[in-house]
């Protein structure tokens, strides 16, 4: 892995993913000029409840399959690092590969909670953040809580976020999409049950792509 391969990191419960995800995620890869995107699969969000929640398994198994992409890669590391917390997570990750540089993506609903998440400011000063426009959502990412302390951090532009000064954060529109996790399931309460559950996604084992 050479130094200075540049890793998308989205994060999410992923219960289940869908077209949305990597919709986004394509445009990502594009438009911020980015060798690959991780989808860290979480083994449990500590601001979702548990119940209604998907083995994990089976939401890797549901990104894997909406993927489809060989720059995108699906992976449950927080479950082997023993990590719940973001800032734990990314501190694991750049202690792992110091030869890699980091971006943190969000879509503008976590940008409304950002506040919420411990140690949310260290996280800012270790990766720079991206938050993708979603639905329902723009307006209010504006006006977040976090956004009295990132506004005078904000770019016009994310282009340049390898040279940002941390933190730094832009906001940015890949084109809006309406799906929706919480509608999937509605639609669908046992999808999980039809997932084919195989090995964990071994990350931190593999090299990535150059």
């Amino acid at each position: 892995m050479k130094k200075g391969f540049s890793v998308g990191l989205l994060g999410g419960s992923f219960n289940p993913a869908h077209g949305g995800h990597r919709r986004m995620s394509l445009a990502a890869l594009k438009r911020l000029g980015l060798d690959e995107l991780w989808w860290l699969v979480s083994p449990q969000n500590p601001l979702k409840p548990v119940a209604g929640m998907a083995p994990l398994g089976a939401r890797l198994a549901s990104a894997r399959r909406i993927a489809r992409h060989p720059r995108i890669r699906p992976t449950d590391i927080e479950a082997e690092l023993g990590t719940q917390l973001t800032i734990d997570t990314l501190q694991a990750l750049k202690r792992r590969f110091p030869q890699v540089r980091f971006l943190w993506l969000m879509g503008a609903d976590n940008l409304a909670q950002f506040h919420r998440w411990a140690a949310w400011r260290d996280i800012a000063r270790l990766v720079p953040i991206v938050v993708m426009a979603r639905p329902d959502y723009v307006g209010r990412s504006q006006s977040a809580p976090a956004m009295g302390w990132l506004r005078r951090r904000r770019h016009r532009s994310a282009a340049g976020w390898r040279n940002w000064t941390l933190p730094g954060l832009a906001l940015v529109n890949f084109g809006l999409d309406p799906q929706s996790a919480t509608e999937l399931r509605a639609a669908d309460p046992k999808w999980a049950e039809r997932m084919p559950t195989g090995q964990p996604a071994q990350l931190l084992q593999q090299e990535p792509t150059t």
